[in-house]
């Protein structure tokens, strides 16, 4: 049997904070837009996505994420940021996912402890920003030292199977003062080497992409960018969330 680690599920919605209750996750990422990396989620799937947490007894932790692309953030969206992160904590969530860097390639320190302290003391956890900064490591002991709770990485890589080197490196740098979360691309088949490599906690989607019926809409008009969500959308599976938790558990 694998070592037992935390399981984090990421959700876009009520039905998907439901799943990671009836797998045993121990909470969410509740965002939007998951094909974009993630989003801060709407009020209303943030104010029904906790309702349905507490009827599971799952925490929720809230992305905070203005936009998509890179974490180099101006003043307008860092103040965006912020004001989402008192609304997630005021609406009851457990905690917040922040994550911000300056032109440097490092943390952008006074952004962080301005997210951090809008946050009141609720946990807070470094996002995937850490995997694209010049020295994961520095990264990881300077959370440490703004007293966030936890990372969420993928040891630098595109998917954490293939940045466990690294990810053994985190972990050892954490020494038990911040907890390290691998995420990105976990499936059945990573989860267990994932979890050898000694992080406390593991991040996962479970998607499933649903493809609209044929004859359903048309599909040769656009409604915005390339990545309008022509062609489907995703949502939290059941059955393969089970699966990854089944994969642990032999």
């Amino acid at each position: 049997m694998t070592r037992p680690v935390a399981l984090e599920l990421a959700v876009q919605d009520p039905t998907g904070v439901r799943i990671a209750g009836a797998v045993g996750a121990a909470r969410v990422e509740l965002a939007q837009a998951l094909a974009l990396g993630g989003l801060t989620p709407s009020p209303a799937t943030l104010d029904l996505s906790i309702d349905a947490a507490r009827a599971v007894g799952v925490e929720v932790h809230v992305l905070v994420r203005p936009r998509p692309g890179g974490f180099v953030y101006s003043a307008d969206e860092i103040a965006i940021s912020e004001s989402d992160v008192r609304r997630a904590i005021e609406a009851g969530a457990d905690g917040v996912v922040i994550g911000a860097l300056g032109a440097d390639g490092m943390l952008d320190i006074p952004a962080m402890r301005r997210l951090r302290d809008a946050a009141g003391g609720a946990s807070v956890t470094l996002h995937r920003a850490i995997d694209v900064t010049v020295d994961p490591l520095a990264t990881l002991a300077t959370a440490r030292s703004l007293g966030l709770r936890r990372v969420l990485t993928s040891g630098g890589a595109s998917a954490a199977i293939d940045g466990v080197d690294t990810l053994r490196a985190l972990v050892a740098e954490a020494a038990g003062g911040i907890e390290v979360m691998a995420g990105s691309g976990v499936d059945a088949d990573s989860a267990p080497a994932l979890a050898e490599t000694g992080i406390d906690a593991l991040h996962f989607s479970a998607k499933r992409r649903v493809r609209e019926p044929e004859g359903q809409a048309r599909d040769d008009v656009r409604m915005g960018s390339a990545a309008d969500g022509a062609g489907g959308y995703e949502v939290t599976d059941l059955e393969i969330a089970q699966s990854v938790v089944d994969a642990l558990l032999r």
